[in-house]
């Protein structure tokens, strides 16, 4: 079978491969599509901490079952299902304490063992979740990420009627946007420096700010009396967002962190203290979140299909990052179909 390999920084190639076998209790899944994501990014540049070449990328896959080792019967060959992709130890603090998703030592499909750009994947049959008829495979792609902002909402304890700044116009800024609509957001303002990709915020009816142009704080304030959002969502991990984002949110407000920080940024904790705003982490999602998003795909599914504005065949994948880096390219959510 072929994958798409990362081979060393800033190299991957198509390689081809045995198509596994599943172990007792797996599924062999067919792929269909594969999105790219940030940390797949931050693999092929050489910079993940964890992940080692050689090594099969992608872990936002969805396909067809084409092959069962055992199982319970709650699947059949032929089922069209997204996987779970988090590897928890079951033994550590996190563990033991019903939050596996925060592992000590989490690991990934397609970060730490081989993944799912590939023609064929394995995994555990309890991490499946079928995914319904009238989503379609465009939409079904954007599961995983979708099950990120099903997190990140959670965290912020976000309520129908609340405004919110959502900083940062990649797919995870988008998709927030997008389901704090459905959630019946009273407000929505997304920042980005990236023109194109807030065009088709306002195309989804977002309020728009190009932080190239004008000054985020100032919009906020004018747009909201000068009291502020009740919840800010940073989704793009900079240094200038860390740094604003107490000044964004209202007194007694909520500021999640969405994004992931790769490096210390400074932050106004007085801000914090003084307008005793709640500061909160996200990561991931939790087994039932994931299988939240991808029941909540059904309602979204069209707009979830806008959001993938790229597929790419797997016999072509080598150039998916030139693709996502090119500034001529209007690139929000890339997907690699790998039946091609």
């Amino acid at each position: 079978m072929k994958t798409l390999v990362y081979a060393a920084p800033e190299k991957v190639e198509i390689r081809e491969m045995a198509v596994p076998e599943p172990q007792e209790g797996q599924v062999r899944i067919k792929v269909k599509y594969c999105g790219i994501c940030g940390s797949d990014i931050g693999i092929f540049t050489g910079k993940h901490p964890r992940a080692q070449a050689p090594l099969v990328l992608g872990h936002e896959f969805i396909g067809t079952i084409d092959a069962i080792n055992g199982g319970s019967g709650k699947f059949k060959v032929g089922d069209r299902v997204s996987a779970y992709p988090l590897i928890s130890c079951g033994h550590c603090f996190a563990c033991e304490t019903g939050i596996p998703h925060v592992c000590q030592t989490l690991k990934l499909i397609g970060i730490d063992v081989d993944g799912g750009i590939a023609e064929y994947v394995t995994c555990d049959e309890s991490v499946l979740f079928k995914i319904d008829e009238s989503v379609s495979d465009k939409a079904a792609s954007v599961i995983e990420p979708l099950a990120v902002i099903i997190r990140t909402v959670h965290q912020a304890n976000f309520k129908a009627l609340d405004s919110a700044v959502v900083v940062g116009a990649g797919p995870i800024g988008i998709l927030t946007g997008i389901v704090l609509k459905h959630l019946g957001a009273s407000k929505i303002i997304i920042s980005d420096i990236d023109e194109l990709r807030l065009d088709m915020c306002k195309e989804f009816g977002f309020e728009t700010v190009n932080v190239k142009n004008d000054n985020l704080i100032d919009y906020v304030n004018d747009a909201t009396n000068g009291v502020g959002v009740d919840v800010v969502f940073e989704c793009s991990g900079s240094e200038v967002a860390a740094l604003e984002m107490t000044k964004l949110c209202r007194i007694g407000g909520t500021i999640c962190l969405t994004g992931v920080h790769k490096v210390p940024h400074a932050v106004n904790l007085q801000d914090v203290n003084f307008k005793e705003q709640t500061l909160i982490g996200s990561r991931v999602y939790t087994l039932r979140e994931f299988g939240q998003a991808v029941v909540f795909a059904k309602e979204i599914a069209p707009e979830l299909e806008k959001i993938v504005t790229h597929i790419v065949p797997l016999t072509e994948s080598t150039k998916v990052f030139d693709l996502i880096k090119d500034p001529s390219e209007m690139t929000v959510k890339v997907v690699v179909d790998c039946e091609q």
